[in-house]
């Protein structure tokens, strides 16, 4: 049970600490606060659980294997499927894509990235090894019924901040639907001018992600249209180029070539035409001088072949 509240209360802990980080980051990037996450109060729920599921899985192995390099590969993994995990169903749920790395290096279909990997596995490492000691410490300090009525006051106003922020949300989903847009710059207007005129909690949400993407099946028709008319483009890009090439290599290419590939051809055709036991004297005569043409010929191009 004691355990149990102190998990709760390192979530609640980590939770303000990744708002806090996230909150700063947007300020450098928008140069204004910007109130991040789903939910109004200071909390984002995806670092809490992280850092939970880091503590767990690390405590839980320890027995067996501790170490920074393990501590660190279960970060990279927890964290990055969290990310992904949370990606996937927000966007199925809301029809938005709340981050997107797709133009980021080595990104899993731009819902996580190496670069934030690498992040969440030297920051487990910074969890596990530097603040959990120090959270549970000062956690530890309070007495049990307080830690159990501090969860039980943040655990209550947690649960009315998600239940308004899932109205919001649902508002948010119904305007994506009824869109009749088929950009997400245009559905993003929509949006803000929805929730403008709403209450503080609605207008928090519509600047809490300024990059957001929505998706709607619209969109998603057009960007298949737009993409296989980029394919049809290229395919015939391509051919053009190839025809060039031909072209190109058909008028360029040298005389000494062309003649070569002229007795080429006249060699075969007076193969096949050409019937030993029914020509006549002069017609083999003729051949004959021909081949000894050809013998001549080939003799020159060897010793130039040689010098």
């Amino acid at each position: 049970m004691e355990y149990a509240v102190d998990l709760v209360l390192l979530f609640f802990a980590y939770s303000f600490l990744g708002w806090c980080i996230e909150v700063t980051l947007k300020y450098f990037q928008f140069h204004r606060f910007i109130n991040r996450g789903f939910l109004t109060g200071p909390w984002l729920p995806i670092y809490g659980s992280g850092a939970v599921l880091i503590t767990l899985a690390v405590n839980g192995l320890a027995p067996l294997e501790s170490s920074v390099g393990t501590t660190f590969a279960l970060s990279f993994v927890l964290c990055g499927t969290v990310e992904y995990g949370t990606s996937y169903v927000m966007e199925k749920r809301f029809h938005a894509r709340w981050w997107d790395y797709s133009q980021k290096p080595m990104n899993l279909h731009g819902r996580v990235w190496i670069g934030n990997l690498i992040l969440f596995g030297l920051g487990g490492v910074l969890i596990i090894e530097v603040l959990d000691p120090l959270f549970l410490r000062l956690i530890g300090s309070l007495s049990l019924l307080r830690r159990q009525i501090l969860t039980g006051a943040l655990g209550t106003v947690f649960l009315a901040d998600y239940i308004m922020s899932h109205f919001v949300l649902k508002l948010v989903k119904t305007g994506v639907e009824r869109s009749e847009a088929d950009n997400t710059e245009e559905i993003s207007r929509e949006i803000r001018l929805l929730l403008r005129d709403r209450s503080v909690f609605h207008r928090r949400f519509a600047e809490a992600y300024p990059e957001v993407i929505y998706k709607t099946e619209r969109i998603a028709a057009r960007m298949e249209a737009v993409r296989a008319e980029s394919e049809r483009l290229r395919r015939e890009a391509e051919e053009r180029v190839g025809e060039v090439k031909e072209q190109l290599a058909y008028e360029l290419e040298p005389i000494a070539s062309v003649k070569n590939g002229v007795i080429r051809r006249q060699e075969e055709l007076i193969d096949r035409l050409y019937d030993p036991n029914r020509a006549d004297e002069e017609t083999r005569a003729l051949k004959q001088e021909i081949d000894r043409e050809l013998e001549r010929l080939q003799k020159r191009r060897d010793r130039l072949l040689k010098h």
